[in-house]
């Protein structure tokens, strides 16, 4: 072997050493913040037991020295808590320092204390140390301007907890030797058909051609591996989708453009030298300009809101399909006046109500509207027709016009696309297209078809209500 070759192998068992090292240490890591996490969770609790039975048994002796002692006054009620086997210690705390005894307290009183005497706070627990021990004390409400102290030694309670944390943190060390043991095995395991599948995706890379596909093994010996191959080859699918799709709009969209400019700078040549023409011919060029300018505005808005894949979910409120309805019906009367519309709402459909953002399923709805109008003849309704079939809401919008060509039907919500019968008819060519986008982004289905007797019909079924 030469000296080339042996110094290119060593670099690629190099790189496979290092990424085997670094799969063992992420295994490892994974599986060790599992372990801490787990031991430390347990210690907690461990811990909130304990003391939980502590302050139980503190609650109860609050209760047998509250009725033992009715009548007491201010002093200290059972101080014998400095021994371990001893029953609680017991004092009553005035509010006022004037009304305490001339004895010294037995327990710590602090002005949160005096508080509790004074009815000004409901009563707390603490941890204090008594006589050189651990010990936990309870305050509350007695009653009259006093507030009751009861203790007791946590010096069991402190050894138990200090006993689980020394237990977890050996079984979580052993967690973490296990961990990297077998994290070892399966960098180790692992990694050779991983190597292949990184091999093809390399070479993909290095070409950077989306046509280029992984190799599946025959039927009957898939495995994990070969459905992440699968999923890989389905996301090279969508990737060469989204290329010629981007390729396609860039294209279409210059072609689109091309006309309305070509025309807006011939009119704003002509208006540059108004002085040569006529009043007529400026009144003429400059209104021409300004619907060319509509038109471009019209052009890249439509195109900007073709490139959101989703609906914004803040703006995702319950929406009123009649109401909606009505809202377009409206608006494509005032829009369309020569046009009737004929709006039908099925019995049961009047309530019926659906997630979405209402500015746009009003667009999606005014783009149908829209389209079923410029195709409409004179005289002839658009009608539109609102039902529940399975308790799901649906629209129709239907027309009288020439209808939809089978060899068209296909293509109908393609961004740009003009059937022979529309080509002279103003617009984009992305009403449609903008219409499908809404309704996918909302869950629904929007599907165009011949209608019964001549037009075309469109219906948007909306998905069903969690």
């Amino acid at each position: 072997m030469t000296g080339r070759g042996a110094r290119r192998l060593g670099g690629r068992w190099r790189r496979r050493g290092a990424l085997r090292t670094r799969l063992a240490v992420a295994a490892t890591a994974a599986v060790a913040c599992v372990v801490v996490c787990v031991c430390t969770a347990a210690f907690f609790i461990v811990r909130y037991e304990l003391y939980r039975q502590l302050d139980l048994n503190l609650t109860q002796s609050a209760r047998l020295v509250a009725q033992q002692n009715r009548r007491a006054g201010p002093g200290v009620l059972a101080g014998e808590c400095r021994f371990l086997a001893a029953p609680a210690c017991a004092q009553l705390v005035p509010a006022a320092a004037v009304r305490d005894p001339r004895e010294p307290y037995l327990l710590p009183v602090s002005g949160a204390v005096r508080r509790v005497a004074a009815g000004e706070h409901p009563g707390f627990r603490s941890d204090f140390t008594l006589s050189g021990h651990p010990a936990r004390m309870l305050t509350t409400p007695y009653g009259d301007g006093l507030a009751l102290q009861v203790a007791l030694r946590a010096d069991t309670v402190a050894e138990g907890v200090g006993q689980a944390a020394w237990l977890l943190v050996l079984v979580g060390a052993g967690g973490v030797l296990l961990a990297a043991v077998l994290g070892s095995w399966v960098a180790r395991t692992g990694l050779a058909p991983v190597a292949r599948l990184t091999a093809t995706a390399e070479r993909i890379t290095a070409t950077r051609d989306p046509g280029h596909r992984i190799e599946l093994p025959p039927p009957g010996r898939e495995d994990e591996l070969t459905r992440l191959a699968g999923s890989f080859n389905s996301m090279l699918d969508e990737l060469e989708q989204s290329v010629t799709a981007q390729r396609r709009l860039v294209a279409d969209a210059s072609h689109e453009l091309r006309t309305p400019l070509t025309a807006l700078r011939t009119n704003a040549e002509l208006l540059a030298r108004a002085d040569r023409l006529t009043e007529a011919q400026r009144t003429r060029a400059a209104g021409a300009l300004g619907r060319q300018l509509r038109e471009v505005t019209g052009l890249v808005n439509d195109l900007i809101e073709l490139a959101r894949d989703e609906e914004p979910q803040p703006l995702v409120e319950d929406v009123r399909v009649a109401a909606l309805v009505q809202h377009a019906v409206a608006a494509a009367r005032t829009h369309w006046p020569a046009v009737p519309f004929a709006l039908e709402v099925a019995d049961g459909a009047a309530g019926a109500v659906v997630p979405g953002v209402p500015a746009r399923l009003s667009r999606l709805l005014s783009n149908l509207l829209d389209n079923a109008a410029k195709f409409s003849p004179a005289g002839l309704p658009v009608e539109v027709g609102l039902r529940c079939p399975g308790g799901v809401a649906e629209v129709t919008v239907r027309d009288h016009g020439p209808g939809i060509a089978a060899e068209d039907l296909p293509y109908v919500f393609d961004r740009f696309y003009r059937a022979g019968s529309a080509r002279a008819l103003p617009g984009s060519g992305l009403g449609l297209a903008m219409a499908r986008q809404i309704a996918q982004a909302h869950g629904a289905v929007l599907v165009a078809e011949p209608a019964a007797g001549g037009g075309a019909l469109f219906r948007v079924r909306f998905a069903e209500r969690a």
